[in-house]
This record gives structure tokens, sequence and C-alpha cells, in this order.
């Protein structure tokens, strides 16, 4: 029986789609005034008895982050860091005040306000454990929808494919869902998780200065923060002025006004350049950057790169100390040693922001990085190498399927990577278990349908993905993948990972991806 919450639903969706599409341009400047009216739409569906129910909690969840009616509808609002997540933090925040993990938007939180939760399980479970509301697709019903649509030519000589139910984690469809293939960005998904699972969702990359004892040597020593910047406009991003602020600061309070300027790359180890070579998708990774090396002031996508982001970082620290009074000579390549004082520190988000932008932006300089601190985290070296064996060790602790998979890197840059469309979903399932909520930004850092990150131009044509299929993109040459979430027409949710090789027409392939995935979104299925 259909309940008439998702009876409305389903009659709602297609105009709901056309308005959310209308009002795409005005998603980003709205984002911060959601929240409160999201919790009030929640809080107005709580009975009396101070449960929601599972029907209502399925509409709220599969809606809020396409839509937020007011009168009609006002505005569309992603659903990352700034959309689901922290919906869903406000709303178990507003039912009982028991606090939990601050994952680092704001710290300004008062007693009288409502505190922080992890991660909102009861959304998961809202959206798909209650079977007898939201029942699971009929598996030959689901493979006479898809089976056509991943048959087309555009998908190439090779297609594997799987979906699964994230509530129960039994599989629903599978196409050689064993077999490995290279997986371009969707390996993200595995990095994401392994970083995780190893470092922890709070973990914090410092970046700071030190004073050598009995000299006038600074060291400035790189923590392996990739968002570090030294715009004035740092946002929520770790600051290089503000580092130096506080470094000149300790320094004239030691009478310092001159010292020997160097920087500590040595956290990380092996070859600085990805093994594809010099990339416009990727600055030699170092413990020490700023900015990602980019040349040309912009925050995504790819851009010329300096050759050495250490070098460059340090020298800009340089320009900033001297502007605040510290004379400095030529910064130069240096290691702290353990009896240096502590002068100076700043910290970047905490990974599970990180984990978010680099999922949404498909931002490799930042998956490079969180390889690297897994390979920190479990004791092996920080380079290429170390970091996707730390991942592979780190996956087979998490139990997952690992039968066939290849790490070489942790952007999937390489075309020497191999997942199979089995560990993908096994991935999403992971970070859906509520047993797990240190995995959760694996969920809300995934692009959006029509509306963020690297899906934002995508689904333009589309009345059942947009703002319901939320999935992390793969693109190399002769390469497609798409793996993700999905909330079907009756509010179930589903991950899946379709895989492509040797396609010729990438946005052929992306088309067909697309249109694979947003069959599962308008599919009941029975």
């Amino acid at each position: 029986m259909v309940v008439p919450e998702l009876r409305a639903w389903r009659a709602a969706r297609p105009h709901v789609v056309r308005v959310a599409r209308a009002a795409r341009p005005r998603v980003r400047r709205a984002a911060q005034s959601v929240r409160p009216q999201l919790v009030r739409v929640a809080q107005a569906l709580r009975p009396r008895s101070g449960r929601i129910t599972t029907p209502q909690l399925t509409v709220v969840a599969a809606t809020t982050g396409l839509v937020l009616a007011a009168g009609a509808v006002a505005v569309a609002g992603p659903w990352d860091s700034t959309g689901q997540r922290t919906a869903e933090r406000d709303w178990a925040a507003s039912r009982d005040r028991q606090g939990g993990a601050d994952h680092g938007r704001n710290a300004d939180t008062s007693p009288a306000s409502p505190k922080p939760a992890p991660s909102a399980a009861s959304v998961l479970t809202g959206l798909g454990s209650a079977t007898s509301v939201a029942p699971a697709p009929d598996e030959k019903a689901l493979a006479t929808a898809l089976d056509r649509l991943l048959g087309v030519p555009a998908l190439g000589a090779r297609r594997t494919a799987v979906v699964v139910d994230v509530a129960t984690g039994g599989r629903l469809y599978g196409k050689g869902a064993g077999t490995a293939q290279t997986p371009a960005s969707t390996t993200k998904i595995a990095t994401a998780v392994a970083v995780l699972s190893a470092a922890g969702a709070d973990h914090r990359l410092a970046t700071r200065t030190v004073l050598e004892p009995g000299t006038k040597e600074v060291v400035l020593v790189g923590g392996g923060d990739p968002t570090l910047t030294a715009r004035k406009d740092a946002g929520e991003w770790a600051s290089l002025r503000t580092l130096a602020d506080d470094t000149a600061k300790a320094l004239k309070a030691r009478d310092l006004d001159r010292v020997t300027l160097s920087y500590d790359t040595s956290l990380y180890a092996g070859p600085a350049v990805h093994p594809i070579g010099p990339n416009p998708n990727l600055a030699p990774v170092s413990a020490l950057t700023a900015d990602e090396g980019r040349t040309d002031g912009s925050s995504s996508g790819p851009a010329d790169r300096t050759a050495d982001p250490a070098a460059e970082a340090a020298g800009t620290f340089a320009d900033l100390l001297r502007a605040r009074g510290i004379d400095t000579t030529s910064p130069g390549l240096s290691k702290a040693t353990k009896g240096a004082q502590a002068l100076a520190s700043v910290s970047s988000p905490p990974l599970s922001a990180l984990v978010e932008r680099m999922l949404t932006n498909s931002d490799n300089d930042i998956a490079e990085a969180m390889a690297r601190q897994v390979a920190v985290a479990t004791g092996r070296p920080a380079s290429f190498a170390g970091g996707a064996a730390a991942i592979d060790a780190q996956l087979r602790k998490l139990g997952l399927p690992l039968s066939g998979a290849h790490f070489t890197d942790g952007s999937g840059l390489n075309r020497d990577d191999r997942l199979t469309a089995d560990l993908l979903t096994a991935l999403l399932v992971k970070a859906g278990d509520p047993a797990r909520p240190e995995l959760r930004p694996v969920l809300t850092g995934l692009p959006v349908a029509g509306f963020t990150g690297t899906l934002s131009d995508r689904y333009t044509d589309d009345a059942s993905g947009p703002g319901v299929v939320r999935a992390k993109t793969g693109t190399l040459t002769g390469v497609n993948t798409l793996a993700g979430t999905v909330v079907d027409a009756d509010g179930r949710l589903l991950a899946f990972a379709f895989l492509a090789s040797g396609t010729s027409d990438p946005s052929a392939a992306q088309s067909a991806l697309d249109d694979t995935a947003s069959a599962l979104a308008g599919c009941g299925c029975r």
C-alpha cells in the first residue's frame, strides 16, 4: 500500500523538479538561509509522539535537498555541506539536545542553541529501512529497466554495474559485478572511506612554525593540509596570513625582528610528481602547499600549477612576515628538530569537510593528500605507493570486497587503478551504516545531480534525476564512470555503480550513465 505522503510526493515530483531547475541560480545564495526553515518543516511534520514517521521522514529527506516550500517554492538548495547534512544535524538537535561531534562549520554554539549531532542516522534509516512502507525494487523489473539502458553503444565495449539496497546491503542488480575496470575519479570514494576510518572525521591538519633553540631560524612545517590558503578571504580554510600574524607576534615577544626562514616538507616521502607526469589536474604533491599551487586564482578544476608548491608557499610566507615587520632570508629547505620551540599554528577544517570538498569538486590535490594521510595514520611511507598500499589495507580491515582491486593513487588519475562495481557499492553502503557515522561525509559530499560540483551542469533535461541522484563522476579518455546513491520513486535509498570502458564519445557516455541513474530515481520497479 502506498501511503498518502508518498502518493503526494510522486504527484508533485515533476512540478518540484521544474521549479527547482528555475530556482537553480539562487541555490548558493540561499544555502545558509535554508537551515532554520528546514528545521521548522521537520518540526511541523512531527506528530505528538515526538517522532517523525518513516513516510514523513522520507518526504522531508527527499525534498529538502531539492527544494524548500515557503508558500509556493521559494528556493532550491544543494544537499552537501550547507544542505542535507546540516539540516539533518539541526533537526536531530531540535529533537534532543544531547550534542555530539561538531564537524566544524560553526563553532559558535551557545548552551541555549541546539548542539550539533554527528550524523542524524535516522534520516538514512527513514529512507530505506522500513520495507513495509518503502519496498525495495523487484530484481527482475529492475533488470528489465536497466539492461536496455546499459546496453547502448555509447557505453563502449565493457560496462559493469551494481545496484544495492542501502538499508539491507542486498544486491538488486548486477552486471559484471566482480569485474575490475579503470574507475577514474570514482576512486576518490575509496580514498574517502579509507581516510575517514583511519584518521577520523574530526582530525585536522596543522601547519605550524617553530623556532630552533639557540638560533634565529624559523621553520615553516607543512602538515599536509591541501586546503591551506594565502588568499585574503580564507573562508573556513586555514590561512597562511593568520599564521604569519601569529608568528610575527610570537617573534616580537622574543625581541626578534630578523630571522632565517626555512621550510619542512618531511612528512611526505617519494616523488612529488604523479606517475602521469606534470598535469593541470594536480600539482606536485607536497606536505606544504598554498592554494594547491594554482597560479591563476582558481579554486577548482584544471589550472596551471607551480613546479615547487612548497618553495612557493614559503616564499609567500616570507613576504607576509616582512609585511608584518619581520625581516627574513630567502627560505630554504630544512627539517625541524624535536627540540624546536612552537611559535604558531593554524589547522584545517576537519577531514569530514576536506572529504566533502574532494568529492563534490573531484579535487585531485585533496585526494592525493588524503591518500597520504591514510599512510601517516597507519604508519606507512606517505608517498604515492605508500598511500595506495595504505588505502588497500584499510579497506581490507573494514571487510570490503577487494578481489580484483588495485590502487596506485588516491585520485584515480592513474589508468592502472582497478575497482569493481561490487566494491564501489559496498563502500557506499558502508558509508550509510548508522554504526559508522564517521563515514557520513562520503555520502554528503557526493555531487547533487543538476545542482552541485561535477554534476551541476548535467541532468539539465531530466525530469527524474535532479536533486535525488547524488554521485561521484569519473572521466578519463575512453573511461566513464558514475557511482553514488539515489532515492527511488518509493523513497528507497539505493546505491549504484556504473563503469564503462572503451567509450569514444565522453558526452554521449555521460548522458547514458545519467539516464541509467535517472531510471533508478523514477523506478518503483515492480
